[in-house]
């Protein structure tokens, strides 16, 4: 990140600061209804979004003395140096909890997974399963009709993400390959969340995107097996379907009061039994 980008970040953060005193609490159940909210900013990458949404509703629900801000989805990077700063209080990121592991200013721990899912329009009949052959020359060009692969007669659109994020380069890792040239005609969608709503908007377009979102939302599309292994938690742990994020939690070292209240709720039963009813996958305290 550059200086001049970190500057803009920092302010940008500060300014959704709440005015006024803030009050802390180590509780994660506040019963006092006098006492003036303690302030909290947090913020997640793009395809962690949602997740630190569905925890923040929760807490917020059984904390009234917590002023919780979200940020505006941003980078990983970005989220990072703003804990480092101080501007932001909690972030999560679609990276290994290893983040903070050498880092004297940060902690770092894995929340849930989160399976990544290819899914398709559902204009898009006939097609319910996709070998890594098909992925390959869906993502370069190569196949550019649905019907070369048992589909309607219609033209493919391809909606894509960045080299940089995390759904390209586990796409490439595990089907695609790292030397795969990109189709000249995708569709590239910088975040996450304008890609799911261009797939249930755009007729025979096809994408790779977060299977709790899908599930969450009740998503409206087809999703897809590859190499006849379905999205499933099952076949994650059996090593059949291989794509999944690893969903983490990063936070200063030196937290305020009502931080470490937030970060001890994420880790509890209730946050994690909310989590797999969204279509996350919980992880148990030993990262296994």
């Amino acid at each position: 990140m550059t200086v001049q980008k970190l500057v803009i970040f920092s302010i940008s953060a500060l300014m959704l600061l709440p005015l006024g005193s803030c009050t802390q609490s180590n509780s994660a159940q506040l019963n006092s209804t006098t006492a003036t909210p303690a302030a909290m900013k947090i913020g997640g990458s793009s395809s962690t979004a949602g997740l630190l949404t569905l925890l923040k509703t929760n807490y917020s629900a059984i904390n009234k003395n917590v002023e919780i801000t979200q940020l505006k989805p941003g980078q990983s990077e970005s989220i990072i140096e703003g804990i480092k700063l101080k501007v932001v209080d909690v972030g999560t990121i679609a990276k290994s909890a290893q983040v903070g592991k050498n880092d004297n200013l940060l902690n770092s721990r894995e929340i849930v997974r989160d399976l990544l899912l290819v899914a398709t329009h559902p204009s898009v009949t006939g097609v319910k399963n996709l070998t890594t052959k098909n992925l390959q020359d869906i993502y370069s060009g190569n196949v550019s009709n649905w019907q070369q692969l048992g589909g309607p007669n219609a033209k493919i659109v391809l909606l894509d993400r960045p080299e940089d994020e995390s759904a390209k380069q586990i796409l490439r890792k595990y089907y695609l390959g790292k030397d795969l040239k990109n189709s000249p005609q995708a569709v590239v969608f910088r975040k996450e969340g304008e890609l799911t709503q261009a797939i249930q908007s755009t007729p025979y377009s096809i994408g790779a995107f977060s299977l709790a979102h899908a599930i969450s939302h009740q998503l409206p599309v087809n999703r897809l097996s590859l190499n006849g292994f379905a999205p499933t938690p099952e076949n994650l742990k059996t090593n059949n379907y291989p794509m999944v994020r690893h969903l983490s939690v990063v936070w200063h070292k030196n937290p305020s009061a009502a931080t470490q209240s937030f970060i001890q709720y994420i880790f509890s039963p209730p946050a994690m039994s909310a989590s797999e009813r969204a279509g996350f996958i919980p992880v148990a305290e030993s990262g296994q």
